[in-house]
């Protein structure tokens, strides 16, 4: 089986005006599904898009909650994750360059889906056996090196497993048996399944940021740190 995944963000890295950062996303298990939902959203987007006729994105930040909510429903039985980084307990110094912000947001994201994967396997919902896991990215300021250091970080996680030198100790990979790991980061504008993850993530920052985390129901969502 092959997993898709699209993931987004919602938030500013900011700690000096910003209380919390989110990534949300969607997983698809097998190219079938990922095209049933394809088909669901696109439908929900057109039904909507008669009231914006400048036709620009239907993103989160330009519609109305009740329209994010159509759209929300519209990927109401996909499995979706989140992260949520609580900014204020994440050290300052990490806030001091562009590249340890970056790294630090690499880790939020990696552990957060990594969680996700593990409770999906804990539940019988997927197997050990995964051939190919495909991430789509929404597109951002990453550096050229920047991609490769998370598609790295990424591949140890579910394909290699990584190496603990200080405690000399190895972590075997969720996936011992895949063949590859394919990230690629995306335009929104062109790639469906990256719109609906950024509505994913706006709900999740949403209810983050309004103490409602309890009113959301069927995504499993990490808190770091």
């Amino acid at each position: 089986m092959d997993l898709f995944i699209y993931s987004d963000e919602s938030g500013v890295f900011d700690k000096a005006h910003n209380e919390i950062f989110v990534y949300g996303g969607l997983i698809f298990l097998g190219k079938q599904q990922k095209d049933e939902y394809i088909r669901r959203y696109l439908t929900a987007e057109k039904v909507l898009r008669g009231k914006h006729t400048d036709g620009g994105e239907l993103k989160a930040s330009r519609i109305s909650n009740k329209e994010k909510g159509k759209l929300y429903r519209s990927v109401g039985g996909a499995i979706k994750f989140g992260v949520i980084v609580n900014q204020k307990n994440v050290l300052d110094r990490i806030f001091s360059s562009k590249k340890d912000k970056q790294r630090y947001l690499d880790y939020a994201y990696k552990i957060g889906l990594k969680r996700a994967l593990q409770q999906l396997i804990n539940a019988g919902v997927i197997g050990k056996r995964v051939d190919n896991i495909f991430l789509y990215n929404d597109e951002h300021s990453t550096a050229t090196n920047g991609r490769y250091e998370l598609r790295e970080g990424l591949e140890q996680e579910f394909k290699l497993g990584t190496y603990n030198m200080q405690y000399d100790k190895f972590f075997p990979p969720l996936f011992e048996a895949m063949q590859g790991l394919h990230l690629e980061f995306c335009d929104s504008k062109k790639v469906t399944l990256i719109r609906a993850a950024d509505i994913v993530a706006n709900r999740i920052y949403y209810m983050a940021l309004n103490r409602k985390l309890e009113n959301l129901s069927g995504i499993y969502i990490s808190t770091l740190p």
